[in-house]
């Protein structure tokens, strides 16, 4: 089969390899479409120090075509959408079945949109931050796929103004389009929110930005915290003066609970499908690469040159 390695000298490489076997409660699937993803700059830049040569990708979407011990034979031929720990840039992958979704008539492309991002913002907005109807939510990284399907996901929970922080006006323009009620960008905060506080922030950048994010809590508001895209840079939190403002700091590592609670993570990927499903909820694909393009399409994403989610198609899908 055809897949990409990240090898040794931090370069990708289009390789013939031999197919998988599904081990007990695995699945095999042919790939239509990979997703890209903030974990593959990580990988990359040896932030997530995993052995090298090294098959990425963490998301795909195609059809089951074996599975191993453990699992419904009658799985073969679905069409489904599956979170990896690795190989999804590749013919084939191997997934945890628990992990793996049947898709039903959800084009493939749109299913492999999905991702890592879909569930991760299903549960910052009902889950971690648990969003009441009529709070008021800031999500940084707006224009990103968590941030796009964060401010949908709220307004579904009843969140009565979803400010985004974006980092240029194209970026802000586009963040515009998924139900933010306000944009605005990252170089003009926080003069531009005027010193309005918020029920619920959302932040996977890190830094002064996370320690500004604690002051422009409301009373009994709640920050929680979901990567590290800026500087790894320790953000002190003084417990007692969250306390006596009520607020609370949490966080929320979607890969983490995919290794402990699978069945958790699963749930709310379902969730998240299905509200992609009946229309309420809008995945937007923005760029498709080819499978010999993976490090263009990392790098592009690296220097923030794409929004919403890209993918790489790797094979022509059924459905």
């Amino acid at each position: 089969m055809k897949a990409v390695l990240l090898d040794t000298d931090d370069r990708y490489r289009l390789v013939e390899l031999d197919e998988p076997t599904p081990g007990p409660g695995q699945v095999a699937i042919r790939v239509a479409y990979a997703g890209i993803q903030w974990g593959d700059i990580m990988v990359r830049d040896g932030r997530f120090p995993l052995p090298r040569p090294f098959v990425p990708g963490f998301e795909a979407s195609g059809h089951v075509i074996a599975v191993g011990e453990g699992v419904d034979p009658g799985r073969v031929g679905a069409p489904v959408t599956a979170l990896t720990t690795a190989g999804a840039c590749a013919e084939v992958v191997l997934a945890s079945a628990a992990l793996t979704l049947d898709t039903g008539d959800l084009p493939l492309r749109t299913a492999a949109g999905l991702g890592w991002g879909a569930p991760t913002a299903y549960d910052l907005i009902n889950t971690a931050a648990r969003v009441r109807p009529g709070e008021s939510v800031l999500v940084h990284a707006a224009a990103g796929s968590v941030g796009t399907l964060a401010a949908q996901f709220a307004r579904l929970a009843g969140a009565g103004r979803i400010v985004g922080v974006a980092g240029s006006t194209a970026r802000a323009d586009y963040a515009a389009g998924f139900g933010y009620d306000r944009v605005v960008l990252r170089e003009d905060l926080p003069a531009d929110l005027d010193g309005e506080r918020f029920d619920v922030i959302l932040d996977p950048v890190g830094g002064a930005t996370r320690r500004a994010a604690l002051g422009q809590l409301a009373a009994h508001g709640r920050l929680v915290v979901f990567g590290n895209l800026g500087a790894l840079e320790p953000v002190p939190a003084d417990s007692g003066d969250l306390l006596m403002n009520g607020r609370s700091l949490l966080t929320y590592n979607s890969d983490l609970l995919g290794r402990t609670h699978p069945e958790r993570l699963a749930d709310s990927a379902r969730r998240a499908l299905a509200l992609v499903a009946d229309g309420s909820v809008r995945v937007d694909i923005t760029a498709e690469y080819d499978l010999a393009d993976l490090a263009t399409a990392v790098q592009r994403l690296a220097e923030g040159a794409t929004h919403g989610k890209s993918v790489l198609r790797v094979a022509h899908p059924r459905a």
